[in-house]
């Protein structure tokens, strides 16, 4: 296992939980803006009509992540909603996400041990380097056993490229408290009259690429969750500004001759 146990400032509890919405938003308006994910999304609707899902439950969303911007593309014209979940659920994503396909669950979710009324696809969106091996390997085995659908993408990767890139993200940070949609004055506040977010950002941004799992460690991570019928998928997908790697767990809809 190549992955390094580091930590980032948002997932602390002491982190007070206004500033993780703050941070949790923002990062979800830049994904949205440079549709950093958007080159997935063929794939993801492949693994999703194949499972016979209609509809994706969505782990660790924070403010969330990228699907108002990747609903429409990955459900194609088909029948596919979007719940959002979270251990520490943001108050105004319950407001928000109503309608249009999305809706938020308001009690707390362990994303090792989803709670058997929530079915669905399983989608992790730049989160599953926050858990050690131990928990990575609970919230695939989790899936497998219950022959959920369960996807992981992850733009952070130990590449000087992303690296490198990641000196954007306080600028890009900026903009998007700027140019939300709803004006907020702690938005502002907490991003440019003292730039919080963009700090937490960054650092989390660099932690969670020297945190994050290779290839190698996603092959070892599923070792042995092996069935006829459950299939696993490990790579980078190119075609944005970073490539994203992903792992996608998909069970085979049973058919009656």
């Amino acid at each position: 296992m190549q992955r390094k146990g580091w930590f980032e400032i948002h997932d602390q509890a002491w982190f007070p939980a206004f500033l993780r919405d703050l941070v949790t938003e923002a990062l979800e308006a830049i994904w949205n803006q440079n549709r950093t994910y958007h080159p997935i999304a063929a794939r993801l609707r492949d693994a999703v009509r194949r499972s016979g899902a209609e509809r994706i439950l969505d782990l660790c969303s924070g403010g969330g992540g990228p699907w108002a911007g990747l609903l429409a593309e990955v459900a194609g014209g088909g029948p596919l909603t979007v719940c959002f979940t979270d251990f520490y659920p943001n108050a105004r994503l319950l407001s928000r996400a109503a309608g249009c396909g999305l809706t938020a669950w308001p009690a707390s979710v362990d994303a090792r041990h989803v709670p058997a009324e929530l079915r669905g696809f399983r989608t992790i969106f730049s989160s599953f380097h926050h858990f050690d091996p131990e928990a990575a390997r609970s919230m695939l085995a989790d899936a497998f056993e219950r022959r959920e659908g369960i996807a992981v993408f992850e733009g952070a990767t130990r590449s000087a490229w992303t690296l490198f890139a990641l000196t954007a993200v306080p600028f890009l940070a900026l903009r998007a408290a700027v140019t939300a949609r709803t004006f907020r004055w702690d938005r502002i506040f907490w991003s440019c009259v003292i730039p919080v977010v963009p700090a937490v950002l960054w650092i989390d941004g660099i932690f969670s690429c020297l945190r994050s799992y290779s290839l190698e460690d996603l092959r070892e991570l599923t070792a042995g969750l092996s069935a006829p019928d459950y299939e696993w998928q490990i790579g980078d997908q190119r075609g944005g500004r970073v490539a994203i790697r992903f792992l996608i767990g998909t069970p085979r809809k049973s058919t009656t001759p």
